[in-house]
């Protein structure tokens, strides 16, 4: 049977001693968010969702969602009810969220912890309150008062819930060819006619009513992207004045049957002449939806990072407990029958994978979090910039990298089972069934990697990969004279330099065959994910040599990072060969040699 605990002491360690939490908050005016209240939280988010959350994660994925034809209507499974309802008692929809709308105000920082904790016990689950927070984030952004004022505080509260819904059948991340149609009604209002699918909490039974935002087309648009407006449309109407109406022309038509997170409802959503309001600008859309797409994107890198973690933990539990065999070097239990299966190299070689992966993405994500309270907090304009900036450029890396990583982990912590891993028993396939969602949802993998060597650096000639180029200098120079950190300074300022230089080589080669962009892009994003945690595994060493921490903490904090230069940062090499050849053996076998047709 699978368990979690909590990881308090890395995350304590991520954000009081790498990211130094306690200060970062003062400096940004969260008065409240001292260390008492912020390890109070933690300690409290680490009880829900060990003891709340964690155990239905299996009733979850063997009951799954219910669907009644009949009515359009969405069961969840046994038990997620009543764990939302707590949920939403504990105050935990509105950690993070503007207190004139009913929110808590905690940085954000904080709610990527709790958002880690509740992903590691129950991904399924942590679906359903998760784009409600996206929704927000629209509405605040481009919403008119009146819509603030009316969906705002049922959303923070959790008495709503909110959704994001683009794709439809005949298009996926090509927006521009989307077919929902907005035609102008009486008082301001639309008709939204269309279907979208892949609508993740579409309709469920958790809370009564359930706001869209729904992506569609005005009568005038122009084609294309350009012609996209955004929607708000409840399942039940709403009017200007907050009452709640009749029900709306809004109907899930069908749940999607997926390979994994099975406890939450992927929903077939059928709009027909439902009543909206528009959102922001007209043909503004696409913009306003970014907002919430943005978040979504971190937010389904914190899933990877959660079920790495619980896949993690049980793999280590098992290669302590199964004896199998002896060690290479002789018997290291001789008073036992056989050797624990973490003796064996092999072994060791998949779970310091995973623990220098999670230890490392942890700080990527963490940092990702901890700039946007600065983006929106710090009072030197400047300086909020860059941060949106950095975070703009490092959303992809996290997004991407994270959820590559989880598939990673996910199977290596399966291979340490062995036969036992591939039983449903045990709980091990159910994460890697999991997890295979994460690199698809909110962008593929492809499109993260387009936009991190498009948008985020070809169009704004590297800027964000500067930043993060210049704080991984200061932190060098800062730590010249430290031997006890000379054997990861030299190696990541060699691999800054070479990150430097094949950007360079790239752009180059792409501004004369666009090709290069797109041939480049995926192992491009990946060697950039693998330098970004070298950095980060630089600093984690540093900051557990100055803590106060026990000796064997900082050891393996050490260790592990030796690991990482080692043995997982080598994996840039193998990407650099393939950016350094170029479009060429990509593009040459023309269509008709892939087979037959």
């Amino acid at each position: 049977m699978s368990t979690y605990k909590a990881p308090l002491d890395d995350l304590r360690f991520g954000l009081y001693d790498v990211l130094g939490a306690e200060a970062l908050f003062a400096r940004l005016g969260y008065a409240d968010a001292n260390r008492e209240l912020v390890d109070a939280v933690l300690d409290e988010a680490a009880r829900f969702t060990e003891t709340v959350l964690a155990p239905l994660n299996r009733v979850g994925d063997e009951v799954g969602c219910q669907y009644d034809k009949t009515t359009g209507s969405v069961t969840t499974p046994p038990g997620f009810k009543e764990a939302f309802d707590k949920f939403v008692e504990g105050g935990w929809t509105g950690l993070t969220n503007a207190p004139e709308h009913g929110g808590q105000g905690m940085p954000a920082l904080l709610g990527g912890v709790l958002t880690e904790m509740v992903d590691s016990a129950n991904l399924a689950w942590g679906n359903f309150p998760m784009l409600s927070h996206g929704a927000v984030k629209a509405l605040e952004t481009y919403g008119e008062d009146w819509q603030q004022d009316v969906f705002l505080k049922p959303l923070v509260a959790g008495t709503w819930t909110g959704t994001m819904c683009l794709t439809e059948p005949h298009c996926g991340t090509d927006l521009g060819l989307i077919k929902t149609r907005a035609e102008p009604i009486a008082d301001g209002k639309y008709a939204i006619t269309g279907t979208k699918i892949f609508i993740t909490a579409g309709e469920h039974d958790l809370v009564p009513n359930i706001v869209h935002l729904v992506l569609a087309k005005l009568p005038d648009a122009p084609p294309g992207a350009k012609g996209i407006s955004l929607f708000v449309v409840p399942k039940f109407k709403v009017a200007r004045d907050g009452t709640v109406g009749e029900r709306n022309a809004v109907r899930c038509g069908a749940i999607e049957h997926k390979m994994g997170i099975h406890g939450s409802a992927t929903c077939v959503m059928n709009f027909d002449g439902a009543e909206g309001y528009l959102v922001g600008q007209p043909h503004k859309g696409l913009q306003a939806m970014f907002v919430m797409m943005n978040s979504a994107r971190l937010g389904v890198g914190v899933q990877g990072l959660g079920l790495s973690e619980r896949a993690y933990q049980n793999a280590l539990r098992y290669a302590r407990e199964r004896l199998q065999s002896r060690s290479l070097s002789g018997p290291k239990y001789p008073d036992k029958p056989a050797d624990p299966l973490i003796v064996q190299p092999d072994v060791r070689r998949m779970l310091l994978t995973q623990k220098a992966l999670i230890e490392g993405g942890r700080l990527l994500s963490l940092h990702a979090y901890s700039l946007l309270d600065v983006a929106e907090k710090a009072t030197d304009a400047g300086e909020r910039e860059r941060a949106e900036t950095l975070v703009s450029w490092l959303t992809p890396i996290s997004k991407a990298c994270l959820t590559e990583w989880a598939i990673e982990n996910t199977y290596n912590a399966l291979q340490c089972f062995g036969g036992h891993g591939y039983i449903h028993e045990h709980g091990m396939e159910q994460y890697a069934r999991d997890a295979r969602i994460t690199t698809l949802y909110e962008g593929t993998t492809g499109i993260q990697s387009l936009d991190l060597i498009g948008r985020k650096t070809a169009a704004t000639q590297g800027a964000g990969l500067k930043l993060f180029l210049a704080e991984v200098e200061a932190f060098a120079k800062q730590h010249e004279g430290d031997a006890a950190l000379a054997e990861f300074i030299a190696p990541l300022r060699a691999k800054c330099e070479e990150w430097a230089s094949l950007t360079r080589n790239v752009l180059q080669r792409a501004a004369t065959n666009p090709e290069e962009l797109g041939a480049a892009s995926t192992d491009y994003l990946l060697y950039s994910g693998y330098v970004v945690l070298a950095y980060w595994w630089a600093r984690s060493v540093a900051a557990a040599n100055a803590s106060q921490r026990p000796q064997p903490f900082k050891d393996a904090k050490r260790d592990t990072a030796r690991f990482y230069f080692a043995r997982v940062l080598p994996r840039t090499l193998a990407h650099k060969a393939a950016i350094d050849a170029g479009a060429g053996p990509l593009m040459a076998l023309p269509d008709t040699g892939f087979g037959p047709q």
